[in-house]
Parts: C-alpha cells; sequence; structure tokens
C-alpha cells in the first residue's frame, strides 16, 4: 500500500486504518494508551499482543524522534482489553496536526472509552524533582495551533467541544488510587504544550509558571483536544525527566529524557497496570 495520503477525507482514512486493525486482531480495546519518550517498556508487560508498525497501519504518520518505537500494540492487561501507541509523533517532526492526532481518531474508531497520554515533561513548580510522576489536571496549549480547526465532521465530533473537565476528575481519582495501592507519592498540576523542537528559554520558563503551568513538553494537548472531541474520557500522566531551562543551571538534552524515562518506568510501568485496570 503506498504510504501518500489519499486525497480523501479524514473520516475515511481513519475508517481505512480501523479496518485494517480490526482484520488483525479480534481484541476490541476499552483503554487506549500513548506511551511518551523513553517510556516504551509498558507495551511489552501487555498479553497476547498483537504488534503493528505504525509504517503498516493506512495512514498512520512515522515517527522519527528517538525513544519511539512507533508500534501500535493490541491486547489484554489483567484481562482489560487495550490498545497502546508505543511512541507518538510529534508537530514539531513536520506532520500536521490532522496527522499528530490521526491515531487518537483510530483508537475511539476501534471502541476505546478512555484515553490515557503519558509524556516526558520538564517541571516548571518549584516542588517537583527529575523523576516525579504528575498526575495531570488540566492542560494549556501554545502550539500556535488547534487540530481542530478547519471544516468540522459532525461523525466525529461537535464544532465546539467543551474543554472544562477534559482530564476527567474520576480518572484522576483512578490514578491517584493507583498509586496509593502502590505506595507511590505523585505529583499533580497542569501541563503545557509548546511547538518545540527547541527546549524552552529560562524566560519563558519564567513565564510559563506565571501563568499556572507546573510542567512543558511538545506533546500531548492536541491528542487530548481531539480526544474531547471524539467523546474520550481523558487520564494524563507526565514523568518529570529533568528541571525546566534555568531551574537546575544545567543544559537540557533529550538523551537525560530518555535516561531518566528508563529509570521511572520501575514505577510507571505498574502504575499503568492498576490505572488501566480500573479506568477499563
Amino acid at each position: 500500500m503506498s504510504r501518500k495520503i489519499a486525497n480523501v477525507s479524514l473520516f475515511s482514512d481513519v475508517q481505512e486504518a480501523v479496518t485494517y486493525v480490526r482484520e488483525a486482531t479480534s481484541v476490541v480495546p476499552r483503554v487506549g494508551v500513548i506511551l511518551g519518550s523513553g517510556l516504551g517498556a509498558f507495551a511489552e508487560k501487555i498479553s497476547d499482543r498483537k504488534v503493528m508498525p505504525y509504517a503498516k497501519v493506512p495512514y498512520f504518520p512515522q515517527s522519527t524522534v528517538a525513544g519511539h518505537a512507533g508500534e501500535l500494540v493490541i491486547g489484554t492487561i489483567e484481562g482489560v482489553p487495550c490498545a497502546v501507541m508505543s511512541g507518538r509523533v510529534h508537530f514539531y517532526e513536520g506532520h500536521g496536526m490532522d496527522r499528530v492526532t490521526f491515531p487518537v481518531r483510530v483508537l475511539a474508531g476501534l471502541g476505546i472509552k478512555t484515553l490515557v497520554v503519558t509524556n516526558a515533561a520538564g517541571g516548571i513548580n518549584a516542588k517537583f524533582a527529575a523523576g516525579d510522576i504528575m498526575v495531570i489536571t488540566d492542560q494549556i496549549n501554545l502550539t500556535g495551533h488547534n487540530p481542530l480547526r478547519g471544516p468540522n465532521d459532525e461523525r466525529q465530533g461537535p464544532r465546539f467541544p467543551d474543554m472544562t473537565r477534559v482530564y476527567e476528575p474520576e480518572c484522576q481519582k483512578m490514578l491517584h488510587e493507583a498509586a496509593g495501592e502502590l505506595k507511590l507519592k505523585v505529583q499533580e498540576g497542569v501541563y503545557v504544550g509548546l511547538a518545540g523542537p527547541s527546549y524552552e528559554t529560562p524566560a519563558e520558563i519564567r513565564m510559563l509558571g506565571r501563568m499556572g503551568a507546573d510542567a512543558v513538553g511538545m506533546s500531548t494537548v492536541a491528542e487530548v483536544i481531539v480526544a474531547a472531541h471524539a467523546g474520550l474520557r481523558c487520564a494524563g500522566l507526565s514523568v518529570i525527566t529533568n528541571l525546566a531551562a534555568g531551574l537546575s543551571g544545567e543544559k537540557l538534552s533529550h538523551e537525560e529524557v530518555k535516561q531518566i524515562g528508563a529509570r521511572v518506568q520501575k514505577h510507571l510501568i505498574p502504575l499503568l497496570t492498576k490505572a488501566v485496570v480500573k479506568l477499563g
């Protein structure tokens, strides 16, 4: 199949991708999970797993960033059917917002009711430390773009979706309960998404902190907007892989992000496992 995007509607593209996945597995997922930078090991814990490289799924965008495997994994976690994106694509890679969020449309088409987003983020809140896990309570979209811009297809969602409780309070509660059962301390706060790919300047971090952001990254916000448009419940976890620019006195690097992400997986994997069971 050609990887060239066909000149058809987004809805038709989504339906073709959904059909491909349904023909590859009989599992009908109830929970979807998007794994951020360096967090891919969770996908290996899925039982009865069917692994589909993004390159094989019609119209799926391809990730070019280290730490993102680029695989859709369908299976079960302690009996809960789920679909896990091992890696995501980013706006800064050159994809349009419709393609950045295309996998969320496909997950919704497959039947998920709840989407769990994870990401690696820089900590802005002075109480945070590298290695902390933050339950996302709300978000700020500073990418300069909205994935719903343009004609609206009512088959996919309403023209003006409500974002008042985009991170469902009940989902937040379940994340905290899962952490409590593991005796794992988690933070909570507001995630701000920027376009990237450059890290923020210290002045920008000071501005974002005054705006009410607790953590900053280059993903997630567009995915959650589309999830809300599709009527999905959303839950979110940020792994604080570093203190944001100007807060630690150190230069920032993607290698550090991957290293801290790998270190935190021993806590994140059991947390995500319990969360998926509760949310499912």
